[in-house]
């Protein structure tokens, strides 16, 4: 991002409060052009909360928020660009799924009518029929497709994939890096990790309306430990040292041939010890972002 070109979207302290309740407490963030943004966090974490203050849709009790430079609460300005969408999609049930979309792309900031029946086709959208008679999975289809053809910079998206089926979902996934290529920005809230690991570069994570990190999915895994697992060729009891290493907890031996454990940070002083070994094979296995989540919010959570 330039010096002179603003943030797809920014927010600085906000914060909105109901009642005795904090929804999003002090909540500063920074997303830049072309980025795609995973935003997760589990249900009543403040995710849709944070969505509507960055679309007008509420004022923040604190702090403010920008979209390209625009205040969120300018709605007519700020939504010039983006698109939005909703986790649960609705329609208007008399009119064709055409009908649908070109109502959308009328009031949109523009719309890549070529690419757009590109889109209808990979999604296979029945747009002949009226939305009345749509699944949650086509209501979603219609919306999908209207944002992804948009010009818009920045998509806003809210639990997008809602009934769709995997192979829908592969469809979203490539329409995802379409618009990181075209240099639009993405903000994902989605509770399916897989599909915020396989297309955000970034990830922040909300919990009680609070960002508790925000960081690439590369560094957000090196906050968390690998599990590793030796196989040795023969005993090797001097291996009990590695214990004391601070890179290394859960020690365990499986038998006299094999040891687990887990291992924070670099992997270096662990393989120097295990230099000295007659180490026939090592595992390691890094964690996934849904166990990084869950390490966040505890089992419980799950």
């Amino acid at each position: 991002m330039s010096a002179t070109s603003p943030a797809a979207l920014r927010t600085e302290h906000l914060g909105k409060r109901f009642a005795s309740t904090q929804a999003v407490d002090d909540l500063t963030l920074t997303v830049p052009p072309g980025e795609v943004f995973g935003f997760l966090g589990p249900n009543g974490a403040g995710k849709s909360t944070t969505i509507r203050l960055l679309l007008g849709l509420l004022r923040p009790t604190s702090g403010a928020a920008w979209i390209f430079g625009e205040i969120a609460g300018d709605v007519e300005r700020a939504h010039r660009h983006l698109a939005h969408v909703p986790a649960d999609v609705a329609l208007w049930a008399s009119l064709t799924g055409q009908e649908c979309l070109d109502l959308l792309a009328g009031v949109g900031p523009g719309t890549d009518l070529v690419y757009r029946e590109e889109l209808v086709a990979r999604f296979a959208l029945e747009t002949d029929r009226r939305a009345g008679t749509y699944s949650t999975g086509n209501r979603q289809k219609v919306a999908l497709v209207a944002a992804f053809s948009t010009r818009a910079p920045l998509l806003v998206l809210d639990e997008p994939t809602s009934g769709l089926d995997p192979l829908m979902e592969r469809e979203f996934r490539r329409c995802i890096a379409e618009a990181a290529g075209r240099g639009q920005a993405v903000l994902l809230s989605s509770h399916k990790l897989g599909e915020v690991e396989a297309v955000c570069s970034r990830v922040g994570i909300l919990r009680a309306g609070r960002l508790v990190e925000v960081a690439g999915l590369e560094d957000l895994r090196r906050l968390r430990r690998s599990e590793v697992v030796v196989d040795l060729t023969r005993p090797a009891p001097e291996l009990g040292v590695l214990a004391e290493l601070p890179e290394v907890a859960d020690l365990r031996w499986v038998s006299d041939r094999q040891l687990t454990l887990s291992l924070v940070g670099p992997p270096g002083p662990v393989l120097r010890v295990l230099g000295d070994a007659d180490v026939a094979r090592i595992d390691v296995r890094e964690p996934s972002l849904e166990e990084i989540f869950l390490d966040y919010y505890g089992e419980a959570a799950a």
